[in-house]
């Protein structure tokens, strides 16, 4: 029990000092927060797999449960290269930093300043959403009065579209007719 409890301690104080370090403003700190961050959560996910036990190679002899999860193993090995290539990008950040600006810390600048004075409210974004009345509003014979409605527009506009169709074709053909007599 003292082994979990110190394991849990430790991966407590490495979560807090990640998150605090992940909150400077130089990159350098930011990518040691990070660094301690992933490695917190390796250990997470190794105690969240349970108790050591055999390694998961199949034997006949030997029951299912004294083997150990080897899912865990693959994700603290995943979470290994990803934390490698973030290491590896914030590293190329920083040396870029510092070879801009002699410095690896982030300031401040006009628009930072600009968006930080900027009021919270935004009509635009901040207006209640109208409400659309709903085809299941009401009662029931107001939907189906509603809905004979459009069927009978629907099936005059078809009419409608039909005759202009057959208008057109009788058209085009008294036209083709002309050409031929021409």
């Amino acid at each position: 029990m003292a082994i979990d409890l110190s394991l849990i301690l430790v991966m407590g104080v490495m979560y807090g000092v990640g998150v605090y370090l992940v909150l400077d403003r130089t990159m350098t700190r930011v990518m040691l927060g990070l660094l301690l961050l992933t490695n917190a959560t390796n250990l997470l996910i190794f105690h969240a797999g349970g108790p050591a036990g055999l390694a998961p190679i199949f034997n006949k002899d030997i029951a299912a449960g004294d083997y150990s999860d080897p899912l865990p193993q693959a994700l603290v090995l995943t979470s290994i290269v990803i934390s490698f290539a973030v290491t590896a990008l914030m590293l190329g950040l920083i040396y870029r930093a510092w070879v801009l600006s002699h410095g690896d810390e982030i300031k401040d600048d006009a628009e930072d300043r600009k968006v930080a004075t900027k009021p919270s409210y935004d009509p635009e974004e901040d207006t209640p959403a109208s409400t659309d009345s709903s085809e299941f509003d009401g009662d029931e014979q107001t939907r189906e009065r509603e809905f004979k409605i459009k069927e009978e527009k629907r099936k005059s506009s078809s009419l409608e579209s039909q005759k202009t169709t057959a208008r057109i074709a009788k058209d085009s053909s008294d036209i083709a007719g002309q050409k031929e007599h021409a």
